[in-house]
């Protein structure tokens, strides 16, 4: 998949997959699978840091993270994740986090919000980077919006969000996340741009959806926000695994003479 392909799927009216991923190994599974494409999100401070929020991504977190992904990734479409105030510092800091991001093996890169991007956006684009935009929920600004909220909920909030989309669309944006917002909401905006509306937590109307690996994956124990369906148990399946591990160690039934050398 390429980005041509992206606009051309919504025209065909054929749903985009997009998983998370941020190391080598799940990144190889992924490149077998039938998923569209991979994005290499600023969570991964969360899910492999430990961070409490995005907030704490940085951009060499986000490169790594990518050279890591893109090692694995050798068919599918990569987004890398520019982190929380990388591209408010000014037009070079903003722009050496895109050449690092891109040749740590990106495709392209996704950003948050539209106010005060206008001019950046543009900049990146007709430098020759496919940008991804997000609105609705960004979490890097978790702190403004006072938690994790669904955005969009009153009329005057849902209008500024389809001028937002449109806004993405005529600064040249490929393509657009749209974070936990309701779906009638979702659905008008589909409806309202010409290129394709990534959904997470915006209902079934979106030209595609994301998840986040290890939610889908079953594997956060106890945390499992509305918009999230779990497809493994991962958490159970993992610690029953190395549960086991542990029994034939402690029981000396690991290893067995035919798991030696001789």
């Amino acid at each position: 998949m390429n980005v041509q392909d992206f606009k051309s799927k919504k025209k065909k009216n054929q749903k985009i997959s997009m998983i998370t991923c941020y190391d080598y190994s799940f990144a190889r599974i992924i490149d077998e699978t039938d998923v569209d494409c991979v994005l290499v999100g600023d969570s991964g401070s969360m899910i492999m840091h430990g961070a409490p929020s995005t907030v704490y991504a940085t951009v060499e977190m986000m490169a790594a993270l990518t050279k890591a992904v893109s090692s694995g990734i050798k068919n599918k479409f990569i987004l890398g994740d520019m982190p929380f105030l990388s591209y408010r510092s000014g037009l070079d800091s903003a722009m050496r986090a895109v050449d690092l991001l891109m040749k740590s093996g990106a495709n392209a890169i996704k950003l948050e919000g539209v106010n005060g991007n206008e001019s950046l956006i543009e900049h990146i684009v007709n430098s020759g980077v496919p940008v991804m935009g997000h609105i609705g929920l960004t979490p890097q600004s978790v702190n403004a919006f006072g938690g994790y909220r669904v955005q969009g909920k009153n009329s005057k909030k849902a209008d500024k969000m389809i001028k937002d989309a449109k806004k993405l669309e005529s600064l040249g944006c490929f393509g657009m996340v749209l974070e936990c917002i309701p779906s009638p909401l979702a659905k008008k905006i589909t409806e309202s741009v010409s290129i394709p509306t990534i959904g997470i937590g915006a209902g079934p109307d979106t030209d595609g959806q994301v998840l986040v690996l290890q939610d889908m994956l079953g594997m956060a124990d106890g945390m499992k926000p509305k918009f999230v369906r779990h497809y493994l148990k991962g958490f159970e399946l993992i610690q029953s695994a190395v549960n086991d591990f542990h029994t034939d160690v402690v029981n000396a039934k690991y290893p067995l003479k035919d798991e030696s050398y001789n």
